[in-house]
């Protein structure tokens, strides 16, 4: 086997933004940089992620965005302010990407996909000097030298500085895959364990729901435990997913029920006042239908969750702005957008530096922090491998 050893100036291990970003920095900063990448192509998740359209961040200022990142916001704070939301877009916007802000102040390319950006940012990247290798493994550390398993061999590199952005524990198979914490943990760096975020939720359904699996749920309101959301879910074999229940991932994955509002914006007297004004011998159907007013796949939901239904109108209307849900809690790791857990952040010192491994840094969703979609994810990526790139470039080695 061929065991080769070469010496760098700055190494960046992770080909997704927030090791795209962390080689931007270092490189605007002067530094040479080699970066790695263990699977055949950069970005693969970044370019998954924008197949339906790329969301960039949200337009709004610092402080509601980092209300988003509910107990990490204060860790975050010195990142996000270096790079705010409408510094997001103003840099998608200097790739020669121009960006929109859509109804509910998501951010996304006119494009909409991600390969223009992506390949807009590989063309500055080549022009500052960045190489790359792909098919590199990083299997940890042999005292100062960083081990690849790559096609030719294993390699070792000796680096000044490194920055680590190998992602969390979701989508495996576009790379991010928690490997990592192998290496790290064996230094004693702290590592929260990886759970699953803006997943869906696992409900064992009846026969009675196949007719309505792929069917929306549009604009209700949802709560789980202290928080709420309101949005769209979609109803599939698996139980139900989509951006209103993403949010309450963090009560959902501690065991907190689910509950519906069906009519949000109906109050519970108006509905109760509908109910009672229907014909006294409909069907429970009919008075879903008639009375509340509700679409097929709710009505569905409805019987499926409520049975036998009451015929009483004030305890109906109640039922139906607080349907329980039964569930089996969020769905595996693995198909989990994204993930809570990581590098914790009193293993690190305000550069995102280890403090286990002085030279080595990290970003992006190595960290421990999480967020519902709407572009925080991709905001916080960008802005911890920004950070950390900076950081990484006044070290001497």
């Amino acid at each position: 086997m061929t065991d080769t050893r070469e010496s760098v100036d700055a190494l960046v291990i992770g080909g997704g933004p927030a090791g795209l970003m962390a080689a931007d920095a270092l490189l605007s900063a002067g530094r040479k940089v080699l970066l790695t990448e263990q699977k055949p192509s950069l970005a693969r998740k970044f370019l998954m992620a924008g197949k339906s359209g790329l969301n960039l961040t949200k337009a709004e200022d610092v402080e509601t965005c980092l209300a988003a990142y509910g107990e990490a916001a204060p860790c975050l704070r010195p990142m996000i302010e270096a790079l705010p939301p409408e510094a997001v877009a103003t840099w998608a916007e200097g790739l020669g990407q121009p960006v929109f802000a859509g109804s509910t102040g998501r951010v996304f390319p006119e494009a909409m996909k991600a390969s223009p950006l992506l390949r807009a940012w590989l063309a500055r990247l080549a022009g500052l000097g960045l190489e790359t290798r792909t098919r590199w493994s990083w299997s940890g550390w042999d005292g100062d030298l960083a081990r690849f398993e790559t096609p030719d061999g294993e390699c070792r590199i000796a680096p000044r500085v490194t920055v680590l952005a190998c992602g969390g524990a979701s989508w495996a198979r576009l790379g991010s895959d928690g490997h990592w914490t192998g290496p790290v943990g064996d230094l004693g760096a702290p590592v929260a364990p990886f759970t699953p975020a803006n997943a869906g939720l696992r409900v064992e359904w009846s026969p009675h729901m196949e007719p309505h699996l792929g069917s929306p749920l549009k604009n209700i309101g949802l709560r789980a435990g202290a928080l709420a959301s309101r949005g769209e879910v979609v109803i599939s074999e698996r139980g139900l997913e989509g951006g209103g229940l993403y949010p309450l991932s963090p009560a959902l994955r501690e065991g907190a029920p689910l509950e519906l509002d069906l009519a949000p914006d109906v109050e519970v007297q108006m509905l109760e006042a509908r109910l009672r004004k229907g014909p006294a011998k409909d069907s429970a159907s009919n008075r879903l239908r008639k009375a509340a007013r509700l679409p097929p796949a709710a009505r569905a939901l409805v019987m499926e969750c409520a049975r036998p239904l009451t015929r009483e109108p004030e305890a109906l209307a109640s039922l139906l702005k607080a349907l329980s849900v039964p569930h089996r809690g969020l769905a595996p790791l693995d198909e989990a957008i994204s993930v809570a857990g990581g590098l914790r952040w009193d293993g690190l010192t305000e550069g995102l530096e280890l403090a286990a491994r002085p030279g080595t840094f990290a970003a992006g969703e190595m960290l421990d922090w999480e967020a519902p979609t709407g572009g925080y994810l991709l905001t916080a990526c960008l802005a911890t491998g920004l950070w950390a790139g900076r950081h990484a470039a006044l070290h001497d080695g």
